[in-house]
């Protein structure tokens, strides 16, 4: 019997439709799913590159020629302080990874279990939680992360503190919503009447009910991320000075460019702008793969 190329796909996305991988958003997905990929890889591969020299030591000064434009020598050129701009570039995106990985991941280890406890006790604790949320919520990002970097300083734990504040309102939103849509079914009324303790509730038959949409929140708050974090990079707010990072690097290059200098701005800026579009493409396809709604709407 022959098999058809439907058949082929894995088997997620046989259950998602065909067109969910063969659609422009599809394809769209797959490209962003590569260009995070690559960018993983290179925040791997910083320090074993440097070690091949291939790139130089990019966290002290070289004696290297300042401003010297992109050669066999230096790839991307160099900076006024003689830095190499492919090695800032390459262990720039090691920074990256790590400041908003970092931060993701507090900020949904807080969101996700106050959303749920929030929603599923009710009462005084939950208003309190959700008046709470809500005025942080309705802070700019970029703001409140500046604020907060100001009180708690420089550094990449400091920083992922400062960036992680401003997304928990969020896990805790769409958890709460989503609790309380489902804490009323029949198999949760099932299990308290058999005597199950809030905890077994929260963790055995609602935490997997609720996270649904926590994968698209997870990429679409890194790419959001990187960009606060390129903010207070170039505000002088983020990272230490002599570690390679994104935003600082724009900043320090602004001076140059009037004079033609143009390398030791671009390449950073575009690094920064391929990684937020991929983790952003990723987060649209993860949204639209996982609501089947959505798609019936668009007609697929």
């Amino acid at each position: 019997m022959a098999v058809t190329r439907r058949q082929r796909l894995p088997l997620p996305w046989r259950l998602g439709g065909a067109s969910a991988i063969t659609s422009v958003s599809g394809w769209l997905m797959t490209i962003g799913l590569l260009i995070t990929l690559g960018f993983i890889a290179i925040a791997l591969l910083a320090p074993t590159l440097e070690s091949w020299g291939i790139v130089q030591d990019p966290t002290t000064a070289l004696q290297n020629p300042i401003h010297q434009p992109p050669s066999p020598a230096h790839w991307f050129g160099t900076t006024r302080q003689g830095y190499d701009v492919f090695a800032r570039t390459l262990f720039g995106s090691r920074a990256a990874w790590q400041v908003v990985l970092l931060a993701t991941f507090l900020s949904m280890a807080l969101g996700v279990p106050l959303g749920m406890v929030s929603g599923y006790l009710g009462g005084k604790l939950d208003r309190a939680l959700l008046f709470f949320m809500d005025t942080i919520y309705t802070l700019p990002g970029l703001l409140l992360s500046v604020t907060l970097a100001f009180v708690v300083g420089r550094g990449v734990v400091n920083a992922a503190i400062a960036l992680s504040i401003a997304y928990i309102p969020q896990y805790y939103r769409v958890v709460r919503n989503h609790t309380v849509s489902v804490k009323n079914e029949l198999f949760i009324e099932a299990a308290q009447a058999m005597g199950a303790s809030t905890w077994t509730v929260l963790t055995r038959y609602l935490f997997l009910n609720v996270i649904q949409s926590v994968p698209v929140l997870f990429t679409l708050n890194a790419a959001d991320a990187i960009l606060v974090l390129g903010g207070l990079g170039f505000l002088g707010l983020g990272l230490p000075e002599q570690v390679p990072e994104w935003g600082a690097d724009i900043r320090q290059a602004l001076d140059a460019l009037p004079t033609g200098i143009w390398w030791t701005a671009l390449f950073p800026g575009l690094a920064l702008t391929l990684m937020v579009t991929g983790l952003s493409l990723v987060g649209e396809g993860l949204n639209e793969f996982m609501n089947p709604l959505q798609r019936r709407q668009q007609g697929r």
